[in-house]
């Protein structure tokens, strides 16, 4: 874990910026699609700790970016090209553009400030989407990364910062997958590689400290 010296430093509210990825109503809610994952969630106090960050970045002026996937009733644009995708296309509960699945997921909180980033594709919230052109924009150099899933969206997420050049930060206690193990396994040994890896309450430790000057 790195010192309060070392993570305040990358933790400048002017230049960082919260990441929620798929901490949605479909993914992680009472009806998800994917039941497993959203029992872990929230049994794992996983997503209350992402609504903790949140708020905390609310209240110190960090900006907050919520990252949906969705997908048209037809499917047009998204993948075929993965085990993943097709399986996701028998679910019951579908992600669908409008629908209350794609609504990010209580006890999360959006607020008028928040960026909302949806994508039809792929499996990554940075890979030909708004965001990292958003990120640049905010003048973003530190992206903190939470939700789901430890499986696949959450080290996609990380590793298409790292090569974008942001520094990413990864509260270890703020991102789930299943099996409930894999989730400690992937951050020690994957993860820590290329991340900056600490915990909820040191971020927001950070958060509480005297604010700099707003971005406009």
């Amino acid at each position: 874990m790195p010192s309060y010296e070392a993570l305040s430093e990358l933790l400048d509210p002017a230049t960082t910026v919260l990441l929620t990825v798929e901490c949605q109503q479909g993914v992680v809610g009472p009806d998800s699609a994917l039941p497993e994952l959203a029992r872990e969630a929230r049994s794992s106090g996983v997503l209350d700790r992402v609504a903790r960050l949140v708020a905390g970045a609310h209240e110190s002026g960090v900006q907050v970016m919520h990252a949906i996937a969705e997908r048209r009733p037809d499917g047009r644009g998204a993948n075929h090209n993965a085990r993943l995708f097709h399986a996701a296309e028998r679910l019951p509960v579908q992600q669908l553009a409008g629908s209350t699945a794609v609504r990010v997921a209580p006890p999360v909180e959006v607020a008028a400030e928040d960026l909302v980033v949806r994508r039809l594709h792929g499996l990554s919230p940075l890979a030909g989407t708004d965001v990292d052109a958003l990120l640049r924009n905010l003048g973003c150099r530190t992206l903190i990364v939470t939700g789901v899933s430890a499986n696949v969206a959450v080290p996609n997420t990380v590793f298409d910062a790292v090569n974008r050049g942001y520094t990413a930060v990864v509260p270890g206690d703020a991102i789930a997958g299943v099996p409930s193990e894999y989730t400690p396994a992937m951050i020690r040994n994957t993860l820590a590689l290329v991340a900056t890896i600490t915990t909820t309450d040191d971020v927001l430790t950070c958060f509480k400290r005297p604010r700099g000057v707003r971005r406009g």
